[in-house]
């Protein structure tokens, strides 16, 4: 086996123990909205959930309103459930055994940070998140849309990409739909391609919705460009830290 194809072969699980690494990735989670699937033990149903406050000092994570609300109720009861998030395809899972605490205003389920989370690096495509300053116009239409969607690419990989649209638009879009008109700006010209939506949330306090497309279906042209500007953004980040270290 030579090195590039080692590099490819999947990580195996870590275990982090360390309330340092712990709070810094329940931290990562609520800073990028990245929805969190939570499943009570010998009970079929999925519910949804965001980690909205992380307190170092007293060792504490709150968890958003479950999505359907019915899962309040086993939670209410003390059962044990099971809680698993992706970041920039890094699996992130634990369990959470301790009762934790309703909160009413605003509604959250408050409880102690975890004491062992599962760290699993699932995918290989390197993930590159564009600076502010320097964020790309996107549109996104199809048959399924009255009128296009515009708003900005926050990042992309070689799969897929994180998007950010001013106000709620959520009510106009259907995870797990495809959309076949995917249109970025990127800077050598524009890129076109079909994108399924896996990922949807409007973050009501600062009045804007992300989510998230996998591209479907996409050519070998339109992949070249992918992977021509996510090499483009690793080479600035590069350079980026390069600076920072002096």
């Amino acid at each position: 086996m030579n090195a590039s194809s080692a590099e490819d072969v999947p990580q195996p699980p870590k275990v982090l123990t360390t309330p340092l690494e712990i709070a810094a990735n329940m931290r990562l989670l609520m800073e990028s909205h990245d929805p969190l699937i939570i499943t009570f033990h010998e009970r079929s149903q999925r519910f949804q959930s965001y980690v909205i406050d992380v307190d170092r000092d007293t060792h504490e994570i709150a968890l958003d309103e479950m999505i359907p609300r019915d899962g309040e109720r086993f939670l209410a009861n003390g059962e044990a459930f099971r809680v698993e998030g992706f970041h920039d395809g890094v699996r992130i899972a634990w369990e959470v055994k301790a009762p934790m605490t309703i909160i009413e205003d605003p509604h959250c389920y408050r409880g102690p940070l975890p004491e062992e989370v599962v760290y699993h690096q699932r995918r290989n495509a390197f993930r590159a998140a564009l600076k502010l300053a320097s964020l790309v116009d996107i549109e996104i239409g199809g048959d399924r849309l009255k009128s296009p969607l515009r708003g900005k690419l926050l990042d992309i990989s070689a799969t897929g990409c994180k998007l950010r649209f001013e106000g709620d638009v959520s009510e106009r879009m259907q995870l797990g739909q495809v959309y076949e008109r995917f249109i970025a700006s990127l800077p050598f010209g524009n890129m076109t391609t079909s994108v399924e939506l896996r990922y949807l949330h409007f973050e009501e306090k600062i009045n804007t919705t992300f989510a998230g497309v996998r591209f479907h279906n996409i050519s070998g042209l339109v992949q070249r460009q992918v992977e021509r500007f996510v090499y483009q953004l690793q080479r600035e980040a590069r350079r980026f830290d390069k600076d920072d270290d002096f």
